[in-house]
């Protein structure tokens, strides 16, 4: 695990190496805003190069064609491996990406659910689906094969987690790839290739270039022997994507973000312990790993009855949260992820008060933690669906409040948006429940809860949350290729034409 100290980050046909073009990129430690480690900045002929692998490997290697109870094994492997360094590469994740070690190692345990995950779902599969084609005479069968060279492009928030979604289903499913994790959070990525080398797999089949979306992550997306292209990170550089794409008409799957509600019913806060609850999950929703998740619950839409009394509460809690580096005892939330972040969340927020909103807590850097991208957690009460903090994903520790009155205006509220990732309601009544979740456009409803997620259901959302799922059965088939066989065990002569 010495490797993310190298410059030797880009693995290509079984091999570590420097960037083609020398150039290194320093990774920078968000607490302390202080480079702690150098990694290889690849461009177009890394990638290239990399693509140009993985080809080889799908065209004329073994892994596309070996048995899939020995592809579960080795993903097995992998599993086991990740237990066996998950203080290391958890301590790595909190260093690299600013969230509490705590947070690192829950990271590591669900990469390992990710890959014992698809590793069962295709070892219990039937080797094809048989069609009634209608005639004894007629052997008719679905197959599903792998699509072929994958380029994989992750996020900075869920580096390894985020990778994990991507490539323990393309390997599951007999596919080779290159990966691009973000050139600000690589180290785990780079860390996993020596884990799936470790385990067995061939070269050629695992390769990863690190460096910037503008030259990898480009290259990737336009590259005619790229045959699917999955993307993880914000709208903009999804369009690009998929545009880049189109050009080969490659297969593409999207995860984008959210702005995600979270809808407290006044009936749910009946009892103290009701009232605790929804208050202590709006701020996990909300300030877990400083905001900056795809689903985070930043939107809390509340019921105007009890608006006052929950929204003092969570203003107060929230105050009281210590922030630090992430791997300080007692530390419950760490810094923003670099510097450009933290001033992207300080403009939502400077527009948020230009435009009416009401500061209840937070919205400024805290004095005693100068040196790192840190900043307060902050709720902004009076907000309303035309401020652009309410319609755009900050991606930081910023939490707008609405009111309601009525079921209807609820749900209208909650769904009045271009995303659809995921959404919660809260309430004592079931039927209610029911009835809410039902009608949010969201591909994530929780009731009673926020953020827990299950390896074996489907991921994603509706709108400008992406296209396609990942994770369940739907995520193993984004990186497969239906392909039906239709066998005649008694041709004769069709005498269509007279001859």
């Amino acid at each position: 695990m010495a490797r993310q100290h190298e410059r030797r980050t880009i693995h290509v046909d079984g091999e570590w190496r420097e960037a083609v073009s020398g150039a290194t990129r320093d990774i920078i430690d968000p607490a302390d805003a202080r480079p702690f480690a150098v990694v290889a900045e690849g461009d177009e002929k890394d990638t290239d190069l990399a693509v140009e692998a993985a080809r080889r490997a799908f065209d004329e290697g073994d892994w596309p064609r070996t048995p899939v109870a020995e592809r579960a094994a080795l993903l097995r492997r992998v599993a086991d491996l990740l237990v066996r360094d998950r203080e290391e590469l958890g301590l790595l994740e909190s260093r690299d990406a600013g969230k509490t070690v705590e947070e690192g190692r829950v990271d590591i345990d669900c990469v390992a659910d990710a890959f014992r995950y698809f590793a069962g779902l295709v070892a219990a599969e039937a080797p094809g689906r048989v069609v009634d084609a209608g005639s004894p005479d007629i052997h008719s069968v679905v197959v599903h094969e792998p699509v072929g060279v994958c380029a994989l492009i992750t996020p900075w928030n869920y580096p390894l987690l985020q990778a994990s979604w991507k490539i323990a289903p393309a390997l599951a499913a007999g596919n080779t790839f290159v990966v691009k994790p973000s050139e600000i959070t690589p180290l785990t990525t780079v860390a996993l290739l020596d884990l799936l080398t470790e385990a067995g797999l061939p070269s050629g089949v695992a390769n990863i270039v690190t460096g910037p979306g503008h030259t990898v992550g480009a290259r990737l997306a336009e590259h005619p022997d790229v045959d699917l292209v999955s993307f993880t990170g914000g709208l903009v550089s999804s369009v690009k994507v998929a545009q880049a794409a189109a050009v080969s008409v490659k297969k593409v799957a999207l995860e984008l973000g959210g702005k995600n509600p979270n809808v407290v019913f006044a009936d749910a806060c009946a009892t103290d312990e009701g009232f605790d609850t929804a208050v202590d999950q709006a701020l996990n929703a909300a300030f877990i790993h400083s905001g900056q998740v795809c689903s985070a619950g930043s939107r809390l839409i509340v019921e105007e009855s009890v608006r006052e009394r929950f929204v003092a509460e969570l203003a107060r809690r929230a105050a009281r949260i210590r922030l630090g580096r992430g791997t300080d005892d007692g530390v419950e939330c760490g810094p923003l992820v670099s510097e450009q972040q933290r001033a992207k969340v300080e403009s939502y927020v400077a527009s948020a008060l230009a435009e009416g909103a009401a500061l209840r807590t937070g919205g400024k850097r805290p004095e005693h933690l100068a040196e790192g991208y840190f900043y307060e957690p902050t709720v902004l009460e009076h907000c309303h669906r035309e401020m652009k903090v309410v319609r755009e994903e900050v991606f930081g520790p910023v939490l707008t409040v609405e009111t309601f009155r009525t079921e209807d205006e609820a749900v209208a509220l909650a769904n009045d948006t271009e995303y659809g990732l995921a959404g919660a309601v809260w309430t004592a009544d079931a039927g209610r429940a029911r009835r809410v979740a039902g009608r949010l456009r969201h591909g994530t409803v929780w009731i009673n809860d926020f953020h827990p997620y299950l390896p074996q259901a489907e991921w994603g959302g509706f709108g400008k949350s992406g296209v396609g799922r990942e994770l369940g059965p739907a995520g193993l088939a984004e990186y497969r290729e239906s392909k039906h066989v239709y066998q005649n065990l008694a041709p004769k002569p069709v005498r269509w034409f007279a001859g």
